[in-house]
């Protein structure tokens, strides 16, 4: 047994890119400037991003993180989570005078747009996506009398429509790539006419972490993907990497939720990270699969990526103010 052990080369394969996406570290920051600019409270309408170790960050410096705007105290500041809220959500605020600060992701707000225009041109739109995921709940209410949800492929045979001509669909942004090209291909057969959005509505930070994963999961006895089980981008990482191959595959949110059981017998683990979790938790992994003969590490390369999205302009803008000749330098 022993000998079996030297001879066998332990390794970790490492997919990148992994982790924070461009959206998800302008929600981050969103938070931590406003903090830092307006003090302690802000207020945060659902967790920012869909990470325990950030929200539980971001609570030690002074965000206090509500469910539903009512909570909200009039008058305070509040942030809308990278998933997005529906209009009545800014009603909301708008009656509660509340300072809003929208730190909705730019490419779920795309959807949105998406939404409201084919709404207006009286198109029904079968919105592909989880039942009760905020993004959903988000997108939905931009439209609700003419939006459909089609929670993956068995779900199309439920979908009804006033006029097969005037059918479009769009997605949730955090999916599998590969399930939902199942699902529209199963709604095109319905719906002959059904027209595709402008372009794609899955995130390029999903698909490159999916193609990475993809990669890893061909090669890799166990996959751990470090991130959330209330994660959509982070759960379909699983999926991805038991569907490429790996015989098993794990979703942690920190090291010390892995099990050295999952080690027995294996040569080659993959490590990735979903989109709203920061590097440190990652080395947490590294390290603990380190100590147990897991040192050698490979990255493996299948994008880069250099988007970045500018912060929300009712913060730029106070920012600017801070920063403008004449102002105190104290601020």
């Amino acid at each position: 047994m022993a000998d079996m052990t030297a001879t066998t080369a332990r390794r970790v394969l490492l997919a990148a890119p992994r982790g924070y996406c461009a959206g998800v570290d302008r929600a981050v920051i969103t938070v931590e400037k406003a903090l830092e600019q307006y003090g302690a409270p802000i207020y945060v309408r659902k967790e920012i991003v869909h990470n325990k170790y950030v929200v539980q960050t971001l609570q030690k410096k002074g965000a206090i993180f509500v469910d539903e705007t009512e909570e909200v105290p009039e008058n305070a500041i509040v942030i809308f989570s990278a998933h997005g809220v529906a209009p009545v959500v800014h009603e909301e605020a708008a009656q509660r005078s509340l300072a809003s600060i929208d730190a909705t992701c730019p490419l779920v707000t795309k959807v949105h747009k998406e939404a409201v225009r084919f709404a207006n041109e009286d198109y029904d739109i079968l919105l592909i996506g989880h039942e009760g995921h905020e993004e959903v709940v988000g997108t939905m209410g931009e439209a609700p009398e003419r939006m459909t949800l089609v929670d993956g492929p068995a779900d199309v045979a439920n979908v009804e429509v006033r006029d097969e001509s005037k059918v479009v669909w769009l997605s949730q942004t955090t999916l599998s790539v590969d399930e939902t090209m199942e699902t529209v291909d199963a709604l095109k057969e319905r719906f002959p006419n059904l027209i595709s959005p402008p372009s794609d509505d899955i995130c390029y930070a999903t698909q490159n972490r999916q193609v990475a994963v993809k990669q890893i999961g061909a090669e890799a006895e166990l996959v751990i993907v470090v991130g959330s089980k209330n994660s959509s981008n982070s759960v379909r990482l699983v999926e991805v990497a038991l569907q490429a191959g790996s015989k098993a595959s794990y979703l942690v949110d920190f090291a010390d939720e892995c099990d050295e059981a999952w080690l027995e017998g294996v040569t080659t683990v993959g490590v990735t990270s979903g989109a709203s979790v920061p590097e440190i938790l990652v080395e947490g992994v590294l390290d603990w699969l380190a100590e147990r003969g897991f040192g050698d590490v490979e990255i493996l390369r299948s994008a880069e990526e250099s988007i970045v999205f500018s912060l929300p302009k009712e913060l730029r803008r106070d920012l600017r103010a801070e920063t403008a000749p004449g102002a105190s330098a104290q601020g």
